[in-house]
């Protein structure tokens, strides 16, 4: 997939989301604006454009974190610290966005069929455009971790101290672990579209086993269906908290990892 592709919509994306980065807030709409890109986040088609739910505002200095060659060169111990940290930050920040779009997710079953009930299509639009908005910015969140993680395991940590290496390593383990979870409970909470027969990208109808209109595979659900083929919400539910509780207890593990290495940079 190349530039072109995603951005013959990036107009009406930066229209809807305020002209601004969607991980720092730069604004890209005043008088000297920031230069803005479209960028997609989460499973897309490998072919044909990018379907507007998929795709987020960021400004170039974010767009460079995501994108940009990783350094191989050893930073600085500070240099090395404030990454650590910072990535910590952003994953505390990262699950919190989760569980609130786990709390959306699982909330959805009852405002849906209660406006579906009442006839209330307003609702059901309302529900849709937070459901792809939360998405979009957890994905993003999930993305820029990642490229932070990444520059960690692309430098030559030989020039730094063993007892570093050991803490920078178990930082890094921890942080990959916690990773996955937030992967796998994001992969849950969109699992709950699927029970409605809605795409788990852009919330549209599904109809087959790809989307019509954003063209995304629809996700594998037959472990959370029931014997009527309906699917088991509750069981799902129940999932995503037990996952959700796991990475807070990851988390918990990775504080700890991180002030063990301050203790190494600052030895």
């Amino acid at each position: 997939m190349t530039s072109r592709d995603w951005r013959a919509d990036r107009e009406a994306v930066f229209d809807r989301d305020a002209f601004t980065c969607r991980h720092c807030g730069t604004d890209g709409g005043d008088d000297e604006p920031a230069t803005l890109r479209a960028y997609p986040v989460g499973d897309v088609p490998l072919e044909g454009d990018v379907h507007e739910s998929a795709l987020v505002t960021v400004c170039d200095e974010c767009f460079a974190t995501l994108e940009s060659p990783r350094a191989t060169d050893p930073l600085a111990t500070d240099e090395l610290f404030h990454l650590v940290r910072e990535t910590t930050r952003l994953q505390g920040t990262t699950i919190s966005a989760v569980a609130d779009f786990a709390s959306l997710a699982t909330s959805l079953p009852s405002t849906l069929e209660s406006a579906l009930e009442e006839g209330t299509d307003a609702d059901v639009g309302e529900s849709v455009s937070e459901y792809r908005r939360v998405r979009r910015d957890i994905l993003l969140a999930v993305a820029v971790v990642d490229a932070r993680l990444e520059r960690l395991a692309a430098l030559d940590d030989d020039a730094y101290d063993p007892a570093i290496q050991r803490a920078l390593a178990a930082f890094s383990d921890t942080a990959a672990d916690l990773q996955s979870t937030l992967r796998e409970v994001i992969a849950l909470n969109e699992t709950v579209a699927l029970g409605f027969d809605r795409c788990q990208g852009c919330f549209d109808p599904l109809e087959g086993e790809t989307c019509a209109t954003c063209g995304l595979a629809a996700r594998e659900t037959a472990a959370w269906r029931e014997d009527d083929g309906t699917l088991a919400f509750e069981q799902l539910f129940a999932t995503i908290n037990e996952r959700l509780q796991g990475a807070s207890e990851t988390t918990e593990t990775l504080t700890d990892r991180t002030t063990t290495l301050a203790e190494r940079l600052t030895a």
